[in-house]
């Protein structure tokens, strides 16, 4: 029964591997990198990075007191792990997950540059260690107006292309001995020649995504905090739905039901304004509509007729009786020949 679970159990050097292969692919995918068949291989290169991890550890197969001399040429390879950890960690997306991936990836490059600067694998200074070991010594004679630290930019500039010709010279030569060392056919002293060149090689991409990732993420940072801002500000309250102001139409509704009673017949206050425009009878019309002389003589005389004024109804006899001696139209001479 153990060998049949030590059978099961992948092998650190195929962890390794298929990691690797994994990651490779992702970076030679056509596909959009969010697409779910891309992030699966992801994980599971993640997975298989991490195990291996996991079983070096468990191993110990490294100690800060040995040289690099001192390691086996099948155990160099190892010293990749966190490198490629770092690289499939970058390879994930989500906005909202962007922190962690852009920290963790950190300190996983981190973890390699400062094993290859202690095993001493190629000539470089980790990050934050450049201005330390950089002289200080003041620009003299500088133009006006230049900054202080174009030095430093200068020498910044001229490490990363230092870096970029070194890097591509690393990636020539591992072309030449990457087909003998997968097949299994290259000596022990080109298998370990083609690791440690690797080794050389992911320093350069280490270096670079470090200052990447620093570069990036004070931003992330600020858009964080931005974020966290808004969720902790309390909402503004819901402004209730304006509604109609209504009026009633007359006053009994109003006592018995109250204004606005949804049941009852009612205008709103465009249509009151509109009735009472009609009629002349709003202040912002001046003065109200009042009566004509004609109207108010009228009136009066009803009023005295039915109280049987004397001379009212004298008035009314005679008017009749003119009426009835004059034909209508009597005096008008203005159609006559």
């Amino acid at each position: 029964m153990a060998a049949e679970s030590d059978t099961e159990q992948p092998k650190l050097s195929e962890l390794l591997e298929k990691g690797w292969r994994i990651l490779e692919e992702v970076e030679d995918s056509s596909q959009p990198a969010g697409a779910r068949e891309v992030q699966d291989k992801v994980k599971r290169g993640l997975g298989m990075l991490e195990q291996a991890t996991r079983m070096v550890s468990q191993l110990q197969l490294f100690s800060s007191n040995e040289d690099l001399d001192e390691i086996p040429s099948t155990d160099i390879r190892y010293l990749l792990l966190p490198a490629l950890l770092g690289a499939l960690t970058l390879k994930q997306v989500g906005l909202s997950h962007r922190l962690q991936h852009l920290e963790t990836a950190r300190s996983y490059f981190l973890d390699f540059l400062k094993r290859c600067h202690d095993y001493k694998v190629s000539s470089f200074n980790l990050p934050g260690q450049e201005e330390s070991t950089q002289p200080r010594e003041p620009v003299r004679d500088a133009p006006a107006g230049v900054p202080p630290n174009l030095a430093a930019m200068a020498i910044q500039r001229q490490a990363k292309i230092e870096r970029y010709k070194q890097r591509k010279e690393l990636e020539h030569k591992l072309s030449s001995l990457k087909e003998s060392v997968k097949s299994g056919t290259a000596e022990e002293e080109q298998v370990r020649e083609y690791y440690l060149l690797n080794l050389r090689h992911w320093v350069c991409i280490a270096l670079e995504e470090v200052e990447s990732i620093d570069q990036e993420l004070p931003m992330v940072k600020a858009r964080e905090m931005m974020k966290g801002a808004e969720i902790t500000q309390p909402p503004r309250p819901a402004r209730p739905p304006m509604k109609p102001f209504i009026l009633t139409r007359d006053a009994l509704q109003a006592k018995v039901f109250g204004e606005g009673y949804p049941s009852l017949p009612t205008m709103t206050v465009d249509d009151w304004y509109e009735q009472h425009r009609s009629k002349g009878v709003l202040p912002d019309q001046g003065v109200f509509n009042k009566p004509t002389d004609e109207e108010q003589e009228a009136a009066e005389r009803e009023r005295k007729e039915e109280q049987d004024d004397p001379d009212t109804l004298q008035k009314a006899r005679n008017w009749d009786d003119w009426k009835d001696t004059h034909p209508r139209g009597y005096g008008n001479r203005k159609n006559m020949g």
